[in-house]
């Protein structure tokens, strides 16, 4: 990342709020772990950067300051020449202290620019940092929090999966189908013992015939023999 792009990413860091990020995502543990990385590679970045820019300000600083004592040499030099009766020389180094005013002025503009930059880049420097501190410490608390929630929505499926399989209704009908079909059988027990085949009637009646021909025999065996 070079220096404008450091500078181009600066407001939006400044202007990133953990707690609306995080809200928006549908997985804050997941979402964590991906800004500490963002935020970790940028933070280096942004350091070198940040360190760069402090370095500009500190030249800049340093220029200025020589240009000041040039102009001030200038300036003495020229009221001692003036003093000494040599007015073409004053007049040599006025203008060369003009010149040097006049840059001056850039050197006091480019320090103004450097100064700005590198405030800015601390602040989002500063800013990020106690955004991984942030995110770290909440990084556990997540997915904790995370870990509850799929665990609660689980007993919960496995609640209503529970409650789903338990039908009355069902069961009931079932409960009444076996009640009939035991009706039906005890009737069915009923009409058997009931049951009259022609078979068993010509068995009865077979037997009543033959024991009524015995009897008559007997009878006329006794009369026959006087007993």
């Amino acid at each position: 990342m070079g220096l404008m792009d450091t500078l181009g990413r600066i407001p939006k860091i400044l202007e990133a709020n953990l707690n609306a990020i995080l809200d928006k995502c549908e997985d804050p543990a997941k979402m964590i772990d991906q800004l500490l990385v963002d935020y970790k590679r940028d933070l280096a970045d942004i350091k070198r950067d940040t360190a760069a820019v402090m370095a500009d300000v500190e030249l800049a600083e340093k220029r200025l300051k020589e240009c000041d004592e040039s102009i001030a040499k200038k300036q003495k030099a020229a009221e001692n020449a003036l003093k000494a009766g040599n007015e073409g020389d004053a007049r040599t180094l006025i203008s060369a202290k003009q010149n040097l005013e006049v840059t001056r002025e850039s050197l006091a503009q480019n320090l103004a620019v450097a100064q700005k930059n590198a405030e800015m880049m601390k602040e989002g420097y500063n800013k990020l940092v106690r955004n991984i501190e942030e995110l770290e410490q909440r990084k556990d608390a997540a997915k904790a929090k995370i870990s509850m929630a799929k665990a609660q929505e689980q007993i919960n499926n496995t609640a209503a999966k529970a409650n789903s399989t338990v039908n009355t209704e069902a069961f009931n009908k079932y409960e009444q189908k076996a009640e009939r079909m035991l009706a039906e059988a005890n009737a069915a027990a009923e009409l058997n013992s009931l049951d009259v085949s022609v078979d068993s009637l010509t068995e009865k009646y077979a037997d009543s015939g033959s024991s009524a021909s015995v009897d008559e025999e007997l009878a006329a065996m006794k009369a026959k023999l006087g007993v």
